[in-house]
């Protein structure tokens, strides 16, 4: 087996980053493809009350567990089969289930700040940064929140402008820079998905 097509995925919250993936996902059989969703990899918080969860930074480095994912893309780049972690927002911490996943030819990476730490960063072949309006995100997450993650209105706003907004500026959008392809107005970008799945099919092929 050749070492499997390695590609990250990125962008704000709300973004479309997710539905890109899925995109991309769906394109391919799933005996060749597997997906590593970087919010799985939230660091296990089971030491802290779940009045303390509720006060991390989940959109700071700091909380997740880069190594581990790190750890686990190398695996599966190895050609090994990985336990993936399972995480509960509602909970704000892992179960203590988790998911096989089995090496492929194709790995997706997604999540908030993929590109973020360059030994990540490294371990990707293909760097995808999918760009959209700050306003269409924040809606984007309002309605997410609140319709699966048992939010209330007030938390969602407070918490995008306290913490999401400027973590956003800080951490995120600076990652432009590494990516090989910034789709605009993400999620649905029918012709950016075929450029970028016709690139992986010749990958395959070579």
């Amino acid at each position: 087996m050749h070492r499997p097509i390695s590609i990250g995925i990125t962008g704000g919250t709300g973004s479309g980053k997710s539905t890109i993936a899925r995109e991309i996902y769906k394109q391919f059989d799933d005996t060749c493809i597997a997906m590593l969703e970087q919010d799985s990899y939230y660091k296990d918080q089971s030491d802290l009350s779940f009045e303390e969860r509720i006060k991390t930074n989940y959109d700071h480095p700091d909380a997740f567990d880069t190594s581990l994912l790190v750890q686990h893309l190398t695996l599966l780049l190895e050609g090994q089969a990985i336990e993936k972690p399972i995480y509960n927002f509602e909970i704000h911490n892992r179960m203590e289930e988790t998911v096989s996943v089995q090496p492929k030819e194709i790995i997706i990476v997604e999540g908030i700040l993929v590109l973020q730490e360059k030994v990540l960063r490294d371990m990707l072949d293909i760097k995808i940064y999918v760009d959209t309006d700050a306003d269409v995100r924040f809606i984007r997450r309002l309605v997410r929140d609140i319709n699966e993650r048992g939010r209330t209105t007030d938390s969602v706003i407070n918490q995008y402008l306290n913490v999401v907004k400027p973590m956003h500026e800080q951490f995120t959008e600076p990652t432009k820079r590494h990516a090989d392809i910034i789709i605009p107005e993400g999620g649905h970008n029918k012709v950016a998905i075929d450029i970028i799945t016709s690139n992986i099919r010749q990958s395959l092929q070579k």
